[in-house]
């Protein structure tokens, strides 16, 4: 989803928020029956979790300040926390299911890990994108403000060794006409995954492609 005249990030994560909120409020509502069935033979903790996300605020936090977590907890992991590298599978899962116990906002990451799309922050070492951490899934949400500066995107290009005559149309879109705006993905098969409790998100693909697993 791509939002017009956004100007902060807060902005973006209040939209994000009362989107996943409101959805899983309507599915409390109305699949009710089908959450008692994978809360009583999936997932016991499913309806307190889901519970939770409804009714409180998700925590925010910047990118510091996660790495700062992770190198005080007391866990070992397979990969240690590195300020300046992206974040594994297991230290993301630690940050959201042990620490928060429930859904976390990281902001700020070090502009060097991220796209050159996302807009820069004014201390020129960070970007102004969020990843929206769920319990036991990890990363659902990515999103971030973007880039509306043509000087600042020609920059990044450069930053990046990549070949501006390359990306000349996305530079035109901003030479000619732009407005500050940002923009999300969701994971929709780790959002069913969270409101199933399914422990394999394998379960829950819509259109699951298992290539030579079908045989005769």
């Amino acid at each position: 989803a791509e939002i017009a005249f956004m100007f902060k990030l807060e902005e973006l994560l209040d939209f994000v928020e009362c989107c996943l909120r409101e959805t899983t409020k309507h599915i409390l509502n109305t699949c009710s029956q089908d959450l008692e069935f994978f809360n009583k033979w999936i997932d016991k903790e499913l309806s307190v979790r889901l519970e939770y996300t409804t009714n409180n605020p998700f925590i925010r936090m910047t990118y510091s300040e996660a790495i700062d977590i992770l190198s005080k907890a007391n866990k070992k992991f397979e990969f240690q926390p590195v300020f300046g590298a992206s974040f594994h599978s297991e230290h993301e899962k630690y940050l959201a299911t042990d620490y928060c116990r429930g859904p976390v906002f990281i902001t700020d990451y070090p502009k060097q890990i991220k796209p050159f799309y996302m807009r820069v922050n004014p201390d020129n070492k960070t970007v102004a994108c969020t990843d929206l951490l769920f319990p036991k899934i990890g990363e659902l949400v990515g999103g971030s403000l973007r880039e509306e500066r043509y000087h600042e995107l020609v920059k990044r290009l450069k930053e990046f060794n990549l070949n501006t005559e390359e990306f000349q149309w996305y530079l035109d879109l901003r030479k000619y006409g732009t407005i500050p705006h940002g923009g999300f993905g969701i994971g929709f098969e780790r959002y069913l995954q969270y409101i199933t409790g399914m422990d394999n998100i394998r379960d829950v693909i819509a259109f699951p492609r298992s290539t030579n697993y079908c045989k005769t």
